[in-house]
């Protein structure tokens, strides 16, 4: 077993592991930071002109962000969910334009947007703790 495979099989069962006792305010968060760990791969793959695991990248990350965005709950949450949901939108219209123009800037934006809204919800765990 190579180091890549054993580092792998070990972050899956850290994974679980969280995701197994983790309340829906810290599934969002670890769902956020596996976003942002992953937008740093897509930004340096831009950078190196890495097409096709850019292209792999900005997938992963507007798959969780359609995650994230299908999970909100219209009927609970009124204007601040509907805020989110158009935040998200933007993330991910932006995700979609950093690939086809091969900019880094337009990543560093999503990064500053979800990085805010990653604040928002540790505030909110702070608050439910």
């Amino acid at each position: 077993m190579s180091y890549q495979e054993a580092y792998g099989n070990y972050h899956a069962v850290n994974l679980d592991s969280q995701t197994s006792r983790a309340t829906p305010v810290e599934l969002v968060l670890l769902l956020t930071d596996g976003l942002l760990d992953e937008l740093a791969r897509a930004r340096g793959h831009i950078v190196g002109k890495r097409y096709e695991q850019k292209a792999n990248s900005i997938n992963k990350c507007c798959e969780i962000i359609n995650g994230l965005s299908s999970s909100l709950d219209f009927e609970q949450g009124g204007e601040v969910v509907a805020n989110l949901a158009n935040l998200y939108d933007f993330c991910s219209a932006r995700l979609q334009g950093a690939g086809i123009e091969m900019d880094p800037a337009m990543i560093d934006e999503v990064v500053g947007v979800l990085s805010t809204i990653r604040q928002g919800w540790q505030g909110a765990q702070g608050r439910n703790a």
